[in-house]
Parts: structure tokens; C-alpha cells; sequence
């Protein structure tokens, strides 16, 4: 059961770090290229709520991710992501196109959906889902994650106290 709740967390941290990352990196790089280009309009990320709210969520992938990564859950949570994660660099590697046309940019989308999806192209380009996949498949690697925790050895504890001769 365990392991079965460990795939499923997988598939929303999978939606979570591609969607939700994707999406929020457009709206915070808004503030950086504006800023960057020194134009007479230029956006002050700290000013736009666009661009706060676009931190804000690449905060929340952030700290979904370093949870995924430190809690003693599946180690599925963490295999599922990286596969996808990394199975994409791998065709970006190979095949940039056929790549970024994974994404979801179609004109017919929600702009939002299109916005992400353009998010997903520029963190895939940079290297960005490259790093969080391997980071992602580390924990997969350590055996301790797979094991169940030890029920055996806590109720020997319990039942075996302090001879009370002792002290």
C-alpha cells in the first residue's frame, strides 16, 4: 500500500513540478528580462504581483520538491518524476524539436496551459528539469528507502524493560 500511495504522490509531484514550475517560472522571469533589458518601462519584480506570484510559485515546487526529497515516503515519489524528468532531457539531447513539442503550446489552449508550456520549454532548455531529475533519482538509489521501517525492533524495546535491580 505503501508503495501504491508512493506512485500516485509521484504523478502530482510529476504535475506539480512540470505545470506548476513551468507556469510560475514565466511569471518571474518577467521581472528578470525587464530588468535585464533596461527598458524605460521596466518591471520591478518586487513591485509586480505577477512577478511575486510567479516567485511565489516556483517556491511552492521548490518546497513540494525538497519534501518529496526528505520525507521517508515511497521511494516511487520520487522514481516517477525523475524518469519523466530525465526521459525528456534524454529526447531534448537527441531531438530538440521533437522536445519542445512535448509541451503544451498549442494556440487552441488556455493561456495559462500555453504559458506553462512555454515555461516547461525554457526549464528544459536550461537544464533546470535535468538537475531536479537526478536529484529526484537519488533517493531511489539508497536501499533504506525501500525497506519498511522496523515495527519488530521498537515492540522488543517495549517489551523488554530495565531489570529493576539495576540503577
Amino acid at each position: 500500500m505503501r508503495h501504491f500511495l508512493g506512485l500516485l504522490l509521484g504523478v502530482v509531484v510529476t504535475a506539480v513540478l512540470l505545470a506548476g514550475a513551468g507556469w510560475a517560472s514565466q511569471d518571474a522571469a518577467r521581472g528578470l528580462v525587464s530588468v535585464a533589458s533596461g527598458a524605460a518601462n521596466a518591471v520591478d519584480p518586487v513591485r509586480d504581483t505577477r512577478a511575486l506570484v510567479g516567485i511565489g510559485g516556483m517556491l511552492v515546487a521548490g518546497l513540494v520538491l525538497g519534501l518529496v526529497l526528505a520525507g521517508r515516503v515511497s521511494p516511487l515519489a520520487t522514481f516517477v518524476p525523475s524518469m519523466v524528468l530525465l526521459a525528456w532531457t534524454v529526447v531534448y539531447a537527441l531531438d530538440v524539436s521533437r522536445a519542445l513539442s512535448l509541451a503544451p503550446t498549442g494556440a487552441s489552449l488556455d493561456p495559462m496551459i500555453v504559458q506553462a508550456g512555454r515555461g516547461m520549454q525554457d526549464l528544459l532548455g536550461t537544464g533546470v528539469f535535468a538537475l531536479a531529475g537526478l536529484a529526484l533519482f537519488v533517493p531511489v538509489l539508497m536501499p533504506s528507502r525501500w525497506a519498511s521501517r522496523g515495527r519488530r525492533r521498537e515492540q522488543e524495546y517495549e517489551e523488554n524493560p530495565e531489570p529493576a535491580g539495576y540503577y
